[in-house]
């Protein structure tokens, strides 16, 4: 068990580290979110341990680590220069000693933090002195990582990449793995208590809608219940012109300041652009047209921003089982999650339907990417966005929404051609000047563009290989000679994916 040595801030927080850390750097750090402090990325561990790629190929936001940012979230941890929460520490039982390697203990502890324990790993430039390290991870500690962590599928798939030239000492080490692993028990780190909110913080609300303006007035009648009420709601409807109908936005029946605009362009992403442009707040939330929320909906957005000094946050998305769903039926839900509910850390994704953001932030990084429009990945697009600048975004389990998802309306009403092929088709925006004919891109090409924009060709590569294995070697059996069969068409249909998004990306990242 490694000792660490103690430090108690002015704020009465214990602080345990190893190192020689910037003590009056720290004792800024320890007001924010952060659970754990290190300078790992100065320290030689960037992007270290990349095998973790025949688990998440793409996908996870956290895959690569960030550069150029002096605040991000980052889970490769120097074993021996870093700084962590007492409480914390103790909660995840310090360092899992089933691995052999220092390296790998540091690693987990991090990765292990951020994924599955709810906590928030911080890389901070300058807080420890710059190294220079080599990081070599043994192969009994790589499959007993991914034994802890992974479903029994992943480990076999890193076999068979690894192992096609290594072949008997990957097996050693897969065996090893399979031997010596003890499984270790720990609990997510619990939400902090949210304090009031200070001061009086103005709040814009953005709501793009199509077809759907009786779903959008009952959020607007949610809001109008606030315990903390918005200032201002920015209405962006693409309903066509014959079937609108202006009694559902009479400016005086709310409480706040309501501004409806009339969309003449297509796209969700343009729909919300073009709502930012109008908000004054010093807060943004994003809401899709069809969720209901709670009275303190609003009010807990704010208060769990400003208790963990975070800049952005995830709200909880509840599905509901039919459109006919109210608040009484969200609050059922909500209940049966029980404890399964109350995790805040980093976000897992971020969500247009229920998010808030600090509007400086808004303002450092743009708007949504319009080469999403017609697709999905706009949101995801936007969160790692925020991520990959320094912004820190929580998930906020205290302001959650009902989903109503009702089956008709909404920008989707769009990317409904996606399914058509032939003539019958209305072209996309992401098809540009090549309109598909009778080959259907899969995955979605803006799904796909999303990858190609955050991810490595070699990460991208490999994506495309495990899409594959997985489709094939995973498939029951009595359908596998099919999957065979059809395996020729998968993958045309997988390259003219990835030429629409290549399409996107010779276009570059758009606002307008």
């Amino acid at each position: 068990m490694m000792n660490l040595e103690t430090y108690i801030t002015t704020s009465g927080e214990t602080i345990l580290y190893c190192g020689a850390p910037d003590f009056e750097l720290l004792e800024r750090l320890v007001l924010g979110a952060g659970d754990l402090w290190h300078s790992s990325l100065d320290q030689g561990f960037t992007n270290s341990f990349e095998d973790i790629i025949y688990q998440t190929a793409v996908y996870w936001w956290f895959l690569n680590d960030f550069e150029g940012s002096n605040q991000v979230v980052s889970w490769r941890v120097h074993p021996s220069c870093f700084a962590i929460r007492k409480k914390v520490w103790e909660q995840l039982g310090g360092f899992d000693e089933v691995y052999n390697s220092l390296v790998m203990k540091g690693i987990d502890l991090g990765y292990n933090l951020l994924r599955n324990q709810s906590g928030l790993p911080l890389y901070v430039k300058g807080l420890f002195a710059s190294e220079t390290n080599t990081i070599q991870i043994p192969s009994n500690d790589r499959y007993l990582f991914y034994k802890k962590h992974f479903k029994i599928h992943h480990s076999y798939y890193m076999l068979f990449r690894k192992g096609l030239f290594n072949c008997f000492s990957e097996i050693k080490a897969f065996n090893y793995a399979k031997n010596h692993f003890v499984k270790k028990e720990v609990s997510p780190i619990s939400p902090r208590k949210l304090n009031p909110i200070e001061g009086n913080p103005t709040v814009s609300l953005v709501i793009p809608t199509m077809r759907r303006q009786k779903y959008a007035q009952l959020l607007l009648e949610d809001h109008k219940n606030q315990t903390y009420p918005v200032s201002q709601v920015v209405i962006v409807d693409a309903t066509p012109e014959e079937e609108r109908d202006a009694n559902y936005y009479n400016p005086s029946d709310f409480n706040f300041k309501l501004e409806v605009y009339w969309q003449t362009t297509k796209g969700s992403c343009r729909a919300r652009n073009e709502a930012l442009e109008k908000c004054t707040g010093e807060y943004v939330i994003f809401a899709d047209d069809d969720i209901r929320i709670q009275p303190n909906f609003v009010e807990n957005h704010i208060r769990l921003l400003q208790t963990y000094n975070a800049d952005a946050c995830n709200g909880l998305d509840i599905m509901a089982e039919n459109m006919h769903q109210n608040l009484d039926d969200l609050e059922d839900r909500l209940n049966k999650l029980g404890d399964k509910r109350w995790f805040v850390g980093v976000a897992r994704a971020f969500s247009n339907a229920n998010s808030c953001v600090k509007r400086a932030w808004i303002d450092k990084i743009g708007y949504n990417d319009v080469n999403f429009d017609g697709g999905y990945g706009e949101d995801s697009d936007f969160g790692i966005r925020l991520i990959k600048n320094g912004a820190l975004v929580l998930q906020n389990p205290f302001s959650a929404n009902l989903h109503l998802k009702p089956p008709t309306g909404g920008y989707r009403w769009w990317g409904s051609q996606a399914s058509i092929i032939g003539k019958k088709r209305k072209q996309q925006p992401w098809e540009l000047d090549n309109p598909v004919k009778y080959i259907k891109p899969v995955p979605s090409p803006t799904i796909t563009y999303g990858i190609l924009k955050h991810f490595k060709p070699h990460q991208v590569a490999e994506w495309r290989k495990k899409h594959f294995f997985i489709y094939l070697l995973k498939a029951p059996l009595k359908v596998m000679l099919l999957r065979f069969l059809i395996y020729p068409y998968k993958q045309i249909q997988f390259s003219k994916s990835i030429q629409y998004a290549k399409g996107l990306i010779n276009l570059g990242e758009r606002f307008k």
